[in-house]
C-alpha cells in the first residue's frame, strides 16, 4: 500500500493502429506484480477513449505503449485532452520507439518520463510510484 491508502491505479493503452501489444502486456503484468492495479484497454484506442477511460477508472497514471512512430501526434493529443479535463495530477508516461529529441519535446509539453525498449520494469514501477506519491492530490 502507499500513501493513497489504496493501490496505485494505472491505465495501460495502445493508441492508434499499432498492433504490437506484447510490450504493453509485459508492462501491465510487471506493474501488477509491483502491487499496482492495472487497467489494460487493449489495442486500437483513440486518445479520447484513453482519457475517458482514465477519468472513469480514476487512475493515477496513464501509460501509453507506442511503436508506430505516431508519438508526436498521440502524446500531445492526450496531454491536451487531460488538460481540458483538468487531470493535472495524473501522470502521462509511456514508452516505445521514441527518439531522444522527441522525448525531450514531449517532456516539455508535460508528458512524464518516457522509456525505451529494454528499460527495467522495476525502474518503470519505481518511477510511477514515486511520481504519484509526490504529485497526486489527496
Amino acid at each position: 500500500m502507499n500513501i493513497l491508502n489504496r493501490p496505485i491505479r494505472v491505465l495501460v493503452a495502445k493508441v492508434g493502429l499499432d498492433g504490437h501489444d506484447r510490450g504493453a502486456k509485459v508492462i501491465a503484468t510487471a506493474l501488477r506484480d509491483a502491487g499496482m492495479e492495472v487497467i489494460y484497454t487493449g489495442l486500437r484506442q483513440t486518445p479520447e477513449m484513453v482519457v475517458a477511460t482514465a477519468l472513469q477508472e480514476d487512475v493515477d497514471a496513464i501509460g501509453i505503449s507506442i511503436l508506430s512512430g505516431a508519438h508526436m501526434t498521440v502524446f500531445p493529443k492526450i496531454i491536451a485532452l487531460m488538460k481540458e479535463r483538468e487531470m493535472n495530477d495524473v501522470l502521462l508516461t509511456g514508452g516505445g520507439i521514441i527518439p531522444d529529441e522527441d522525448m525531450k519535446q514531449l517532456n516539455d509539453l508535460g508528458v512524464g518520463k518516457l522509456f525505451a525498449p529494454g528499460t527495467s520494469t522495476g525502474d518503470i514501477a519505481t518511477y510511477i510510484r514515486e511520481w504519484v506519491q509526490q504529485n497526486r492530490s489527496f
